[in-house]
């Protein structure tokens, strides 16, 4: 670890920071200059034995918790990330690098899943049948769970442990959130906001920490489900791991998310709208559109006008309010989407700008909007997640080619459509084979009151998160048939399978 970090960002369990059983570390980058600034402590299994322990002794007494004092923390919650949004969205840009004004845009994202949970007490309603039979009722509720982890990815720092905890929390669960090593400093700063709002200690821990973390979650017998957002191969080891230890399983991977722009589009207003969803927070989102597919004669007019737009794009640190896209999170990340440009330029596709060359003040890991045309479906930058500012074009005759190729695609996250005919594009929401569709909406994360999750490869498990999933996925149905006889002679066992009566 370099000397020139300054602090060391801790676990917080039970509403106390601790560095635990850890003995190791992990650098925490300054993304804009390049150098250290801070090093997080990384979990033992011991540490994660301790979160555990604190949540499923939380558990007795926070599930017997009426829901209106639970729905009175969650307001109290929300309001307070709503006043400290200016004090969080910063943490966010310093470790992530994303520039202010985005990581205020997810933070609000993450409190409307807050907003949602608020609503609790309606969405755990039950059902009521009276008189199934004689002197027999019959109703059905949810229950909560227990302990349940969150593993989530360095690009949304807060919204989407917010996905997640205000769910499992509102709904009666412990939760203990394993953030991403990257960026761990706004998730203890919720869990202060949670302590704050009157969350008892033991309901939210955070444990940092790497696979040996993850896998101890995975392991751990007093956890009864997990949660995961992240790339496909570890989405799928999470699942398969998780589930072979017996616990609910929700685990969100990787995408490739495609745009179709038809010729009778406003290539303008589409333009604008791709050049902002490409390349948005440095194309470090699972919900980014990494690939545009140009319909017959949109093709020529829409990249150059995509070119006009990358070329204008003001490059610099996240906390410089000028800057519209900041530097990817680690220098590793930098070099991964270097090879990546490097490899398109080899595999023929056209450069038409090209970010590798981009010069900031100050260093920091920064790589340019970089922008090809002529790609195809051999190439690496269209089959892999690039997760960086790539956008690349493809050429097609027909919509029907279009949905043939996204269609084909593994990855089955979102996927939008540019067009101004009605028929187009409910052609086009009918027949692609994709969970998230946008119309004229080039990044369609649906609102807290559905769910979020894609299909194929970008969703190991039943359920997506927050929306009624999350209610689903956080809670188990018990169906109740009571019987207050008031002749007991009336009421007299029979051997055969029992009817109505």
């Amino acid at each position: 670890m370099s000397t020139t970090a300054t602090r060391t960002i801790q676990h917080r369990i039970a509403g106390e920071e601790t560095s635990g059983s850890s003995t190791r570390t992990s650098v925490v980058w300054d993304p804009a200059t390049g150098r250290p600034q801070a090093e997080v402590v990384l979990a033992e299994p011991a540490d994660v034995d301790a979160a555990v322990a604190a949540a499923k002794a939380a558990f007795p007494a926070w599930s017997e918790t009426s829901i209106t004092r639970r729905t009175k923390i969650m307001f109290a919650f929300r309001n307070l990330v709503d006043a400290h949004i200016d004090e969080l969205a910063k943490l966010v840009a310093a470790e992530h690098g994303k520039v202010v004004e985005d990581a205020k845009g997810e933070i609000i994202r993450g409190m409307e899943v807050v907003e949602y949970a608020c609503g609790i007490p309606q969405l755990l309603k039950g059902e009521y049948s009276d008189l199934i039979s004689s002197d027999v009722d019959s109703f059905s509720y949810r229950q909560p769970l227990g302990v349940c982890a969150g593993i989530t990815p360095f690009n949304f720092p807060v919204m989407v442990p917010m996905w997640m905890h205000p769910m499992a929390i509102a709904t009666g669960n412990t939760f203990v959130l394993k953030p991403s090593e990257r960026d761990p400093s706004a998730s203890n700063r919720i869990a202060e906001l949670y302590a704050e709002a009157g969350l008892p200690e033991g309901v939210f821990n955070v444990v940092h920490g790497d696979k040996t973390a993850v896998d101890a979650l995975l392991d751990h017998p007093d956890v009864a489900a997990v949660s995961f957002v992240g790339s496909t191969p570890i989405a799928r080891y999470i699942h398969e791991r998780a589930s072979a230890n017996g616990k609910r399983v929700q685990a969100l991977g990787g995408a490739k998310n495609h745009a179709i722009v038809l010729p009778d589009a406003d290539l303008d207003f589409a333009a604008d709208q791709l050049t902002a969803a490409g390349f948005g927070s440095a194309g470090q989102r699972c919900m980014a559109i990494a690939v545009v597919v140009a319909v017959g004669d949109a093709a020529d007019p829409l990249v150059e006008k995509l070119r006009e737009r990358a070329q204008r794009i003001k490059v610099g640190p996240g906390l410089d309010p000028s800057s519209e896209m900041g530097p990817v999170v680690t220098p590793e990340a930098r070099e991964r989407i270097c090879s990546y440009i490097e490899g398109g330029v080899k595999a023929g596709a056209t450069a038409v700008v090209d970010g590798r060359d981009l010069d900031v003040d100050g260093g920091g890991f920064f790589v340019g909007p970089t922008l090809f045309d002529n790609v195809d479906t051999d190439m690496e930058i269209y089959k892999d997640e690039i997760f960086g500012p790539v956008l690349g074009v493809m050429r097609v005759g027909t919509l029907d080619e279009a949905i043939d190729l996204v269609n084909a695609n593994s990855y089955a996250n979102g996927t939008a459509i540019f067009t101004t005919n009605g028929s187009a594009a409910r052609i086009f929401q009918r027949r692609i084979e994709v969970g998230m569709v946008g119309i004229n909406v080039p990044i369609p994360v649906p609102m807290a009151f559905h769910t979020f999750g894609g299909w194929k490869s970008s969703l190991f498990g039943e359920r997506g998160v927050h929306g009624p999933d999350g209610v689903r996925f956080y809670t188990r149905g018990k169906v109740v048939t009571a019987r207050w006889p008031k002749d007991a002679a009336v009421a007299a066992a029979q051997l055969h399978f029992p009817t109505a009566s």
